[in-house]
């Protein structure tokens, strides 16, 4: 599984004086200028980590400064998998990654379905709902309904087989997953009519996973966001702070 990260850096004045060296920042060599999110600093540093869901493992880890070079990082996770997966001897077919929105369009799915291995992710291109083949699946009635247990959203899930990630192709399957919309607007998904729209895309087979199995390995037993959920925790301000004049830069 795929783990996407950032860490924010507060930045104070620095000293100017004619009596004083050129003043620098340490920072400057790993972090950058980009978005925060909901930590507290003015620089960050992406970090993005490949993690093995049903033990926790780490098979690799990858670091940038700023917002990241996320398809290139990508492209390293994919080696680090592989190399593993040949350690291992299991077939990178038989290998699932579950990726976040972030990765949902065309580019780098075109590059992960190239290395032969088996994903699910979130997307997020939503023109895919427009298609008049989604549009008649959606008509009918849901392949199947399932209730989030912490939530309690009820979802009903449409799948729809041979969806072109490219007029040129390839392609691949979509569950299109369906809930009422709330009284406030939904942070994920689409909105129309009342009805919240989002779409996971997996290669996993229809005759082996149903889509109740590709939703409950996303939200679920893929789900990284909580394996470390403590960096999202804001740390001790001795940890950052110096209590020394020198430490303060």
């Amino acid at each position: 599984m795929w783990m996407p990260g950032r860490e924010a850096a507060r930045q104070r004045a620095l000293p100017h004086g004619p009596d004083l060296p050129s003043a620098h920042r340490r920072m400057d060599a790993v972090c950058a200028p980009g978005s925060t999110f909901r930590k507290r600093g003015e620089v960050v540093r992406s970090r993005t980590v490949v993690l093995q869901a049903h033990t926790q493992s780490l098979l690799g880890t990858f670091g940038g400064a700023g917002n990241g070079e996320y398809r290139g990082e990508l492209l390293r996770a994919i080696e680090a998998i592989s190399s593993a997966a040949q350690a291992w001897s299991v077939p990178l077919s038989s290998i699932l990654i579950r990726l976040d929105g972030l990765y949902g369009d065309a580019a780098p799915l075109l590059d992960l379905l190239t290395s032969g291995l088996g994903i699910v992710v979130r997307g997020r291109n939503y023109a895919f709902l427009d298609l008049p083949s989604v549009q008649a699946r959606l008509c009918l009635p849901p392949d199947a309904w399932t209730r989030h247990p912490e939530s309690g959203v009820q979802r009903a899930l449409f799948d729809c087989p041979g969806i072109a990630l490219t007029p040129a192709g390839p392609t691949i399957r979509m569950i299109v997953a369906v809930h009422q919309a709330g009284a406030t607007s939904a942070p994920i998904g689409i909105t129309k009519g009342g009805l919240v729209y989002e779409i996971f895309l997996t290669t996993a087979p229809a005759l082996a996973f149903t889509p109740v199995d590709v939703l409950h390995l996303y939200l679920h037993r893929g789900a990284f966001e909580t394996a470390l959920a403590h960096e999202d925790q804001e740390q001790d301000p001795d940890r950052w702070v110096s209590h020394s004049h020198w430490g303060q830069e």
